[in-house]
């Protein structure tokens, strides 16, 4: 079992996608850790670059020349650049890998083993790390409701991060130790059937970034699908690196999910989910003032939510009027 050039006319059980933007050594280590630990079948790669600007098409067409490698020119997002390589894949299933991963020895073997053990799920992801191998929980998520949007809102989910019931969307205290059914396998390490994925035309345009696997997992389980993880499949997943900025990240964030509910909720439930969105960034304008987020530098709080709160009228809108899908 090996990689597969493009050049070369043998058939593939899978197709690897990695679209890159502005991520250049991250993404070079990415294709290096796959080709060191690579899956159990034969496979190509195919690499979309989203015109970076610093410099990643160039460097990654002279470190893996045998890569197909497709230098876009212009930026179309993650979801309409997987729909882009999708289009040329030749395998009977596609991984789509973020260029911020890093894989392991243990990434591809169990996840592949994991789909052909399980074949009617349709989806299958794994478990994601950080650098340091300590949980990074982003691998899978549930579904946006009205309650876990007022759980956010109102703080309860940053109070309560391990219970299941004020953190429903992040699966609170569950380790992603055990196989499960999941709501939406997180794109980040995400397999799928390629005949699935084109009865389900991919991903829905509409979307540039953000919420796109989790609009396509709940449209594939209401074909029958039951997307699901498994433990033994683990890979480091950085998260988040091709965003420079917490803000421009938080916002592409809520337009996704802005996005999400206007496409998947009646209109009533949408503008009362919208409306808590709002209520959660003026809570978290409001609570700046008193005390910093977790993650955020000393004194950087206040200015980060001053400036979402400032574009609430960008991410309230979400992005395009959504389709059903598109290429």
């Amino acid at each position: 079992m090996a990689f597969v050039a493009r050049d070369d006319d043998r058939p593939v059980d899978l197709s690897v996608l990695v679209v890159s933007y502005n991520t250049k050594a991250i993404t070079l280590e990415a294709i290096e850790t796959l080709f060191r630990y690579p899956p159990p079948v034969d496979f190509e790669l195919i690499v979309l670059d989203n015109l970076s600007p610093d410099g990643s098409a160039e460097a990654i067409r002279k470190a893996f020349p045998n890569v197909d490698l497709i230098a876009h020119p212009q930026n179309v997002g993650f979801a309409r650049a997987n729909n882009i390589i999708a289009e040329q894949a030749r395998g009977r299933r596609l991984l789509l890998l973020n260029p911020d991963t890093v894989t392991l020895p243990n990434s591809h073997g169990p996840l592949w083993a994991f789909a052909e053990r399980t074949p009617e799920r349709g989806i299958w992801g794994g478990r994601t790390l950080y650098r340091d191998l300590s949980l990074n929980p982003t691998s899978c998520w549930g579904r946006i409701t009205l309650w876990s949007l007022i759980c956010s809102a109102l703080g309860l989910t940053h109070s309560f991060p391990g219970s299941p019931l004020f953190n429903p969307e992040t699966y609170g205290g569950w380790n992603r130790d055990t196989e499960a059914d999941v709501d939406i396998v997180t794109g980040c390490f995400f397999l799928i059937d390629t005949a699935l994925w084109r009865r389900l035309g991919g991903f829905d345009k509409a979307f540039f970034m953000y919420a796109e696997e989790a609009d396509l997992c709940l449209r594939a389980r209401a074909m029958g699908a039951r997307p699901g993880i498994t433990p033994e499949a683990e890979i480091i997943h950085l998260g988040g690196a091709s965003e420079a900025v917490a803000v421009d990240k938080i916002v592409r964030l809520m337009r996704g999910r802005a996005t999400l509910i206007r496409k998947r909720w009646s209109p009533p439930k949408a503008a009362l989910g919208l409306a808590i969105m709002w209520l959660w960034s003026a809570t978290r304008l409001v609570g700046s003032t008193v005390v910093s987020g977790r993650r955020d530098a000393p004194g950087t709080s206040q200015s980060k939510w001053r400036a979402i709160w400032a574009r609430r009228r960008e991410w309230l809108a979400g992005y395009d009027a959504p389709s059903e899908a598109g290429a």
